[in-house]
């Protein structure tokens, strides 16, 4: 142990005419303590929330979505399946109609999104299944019966329908358009399943036919609006979307999960940063207690530093003692902040304590995501915030003159 690190503790631990310093000092620790306790844990929050969206996003959106260049849709799509299934990142491909129409039950109606779609292969790219409440996911065709739709809970209950009654689909396209009238194209469907998601969009705007339905309300033929793909990794679909765009040529271009959603994510990434910038004020005023303490600090020890000084000791031992002392007390309160926030996270994580109103958000409870790196960030800040707070004390302390500082004592 170098004798600048042991007079640096010996200073922090002297009682004798420095008890107001320790109470300084201690409320220095506690502000770096609750900083960082309170930054990693907002940060685990944050996470938290950006996982359970990108968990529901993807449980209802492919990974990969390839569509026509031109926005004529895709003609003969099963010629494609091959080119799409070479890559080995693809888990599952399956097509889809997007259209948009109005519906209507006997008592309310809205403006929806349809999505056509093969139940069968739908379950290998999404997992709209698994967020089914009312009924299954197999919709009808039947001659006897109506057409089968899905619906989102929050538009089921908007047209106050249930299981089992039926809807009207008001379409409209070019064999429906008239000189100088619209003539939209109505369709009876009978309700099989509801859904719910938890995301808002999703839940009170979407609606799923079969393929065949969708095809026949728009009269579109065999055309499809595109083709989702799943892969073995979400991460990589970016990579994967570009090497789809290379592997099917001009004709048509494949969009990823992150770019359909690229403004939710930003903002949720921004947020993240102000919320960082925002709580580092806390170890930030926490630094300027450290810095008035080292400052006391320093005129209450100008007897003591003038002996050091005389005896041999040089400026820079000087400013190590004292950058020792300014260290200590920030890795102190560090450490301790960032288990309180390990703590604080595992407590919420475990027993579900701070609970939310499901019906604003679409969770029952605050959600923590912890990682590492966020960790090692804070901690790593907080130790640099108080590393800078101690370099004018300990300068200071260090262009004292051994004859001045011993003169007035």
């Amino acid at each position: 142990m170098s004798y600048e690190f042991f007079i640096a503790k010996r200073y922090l631990r002297s009682k004798r005419k420095s008890k107001y310093l320790s109470v300084i000092t201690l409320i220095s620790i506690c502000g770096v303590l609750i900083g960082v306790a309170a930054l990693t844990f907002v940060l685990s929050m944050m996470n938290g929330f950006e996982k359970e969206v990108r968990s529901r996003i993807i449980g209802i959106t492919a990974h990969v979505t390839i569509l026509s260049s031109e926005g004529t849709g895709i003609e003969n799509y099963e010629e494609l399946l091959p080119l799409i299934s070479k890559n080995h990142q693809v888990k599952g491909i399956a097509p889809f109609i997007y259209l948009k129409a109005a519906i209507a039950s006997k008592e309310e109606s809205d403006g929806i999104v349809i999505r056509g779609i093969i139940p069968e292969e739908e379950r290998k790219v999404t997992d709209i299944e698994k967020n089914m409440v009312v009924g299954k996911f197999d919709i009808i065709e039947s001659e006897s019966e109506y057409p089968g739709i899905i619906l989102g809970l929050t538009l089921a209950d908007k047209l106050r329908v249930k299981l089992g009654d039926e809807v009207i689909l008001f379409s409209i396209n070019k064999e429906t358009t008239n000189i100088g009238f619209l003539t939209p194209k109505v369709t009876k469907f009978k309700v099989v399943g509801i859904f719910e998601t938890g995301m808002y969009e999703y839940d009170s705007n979407l609606a799923y036919i079969s393929l065949v339905s969708a095809q026949r309300v728009l009269n579109s033929g065999p055309v499809i609006s595109g083709l989702q793909v799943r892969i073995s990794d979400f991460y990589k679909a970016q990579k994967v979307a570009k090497e789809l765009d290379s592997e099917l040529g001009p004709e048509y271009y494949a969009t990823d999960w992150m770019r359909m959603h690229k403004n939710l994510f930003s903002w949720m990434t921004l947020e993240k940063y102000a919320m960082f910038i925002v709580l580092s004020l806390i170890v930030t005023v926490a630094a300027f207690n450290i810095i008035s303490t080292l400052i006391m600090v320093v005129i209450e020890k100008r007897k003591e530093i003038g002996i050091l000084k005389s005896m041999g000791a040089t400026s820079p031992s000087i400013m190590k003692i004292f950058m020792f002392e300014g260290l200590v007390v920030g890795a102190t309160g560090t450490i301790m902040g960032s288990l309180l926030g390990f703590i604080l996270c595992w407590l919420q994580k475990t027993f579900k304590i701070v609970s939310l109103p499901p019906e604003i958000y679409f969770i029952a409870t605050l959600p923590v995501d912890m990682r590492l790196l966020d960790f090692l960030i804070v901690a790593l800040a907080a130790i640099i915030i108080t590393f800078l707070a101690t370099l004018y004390p300990a300068a200071r302390a260090a262009s004292m003159l051994p004859v001045e500082a011993i003169r007035y004592e």
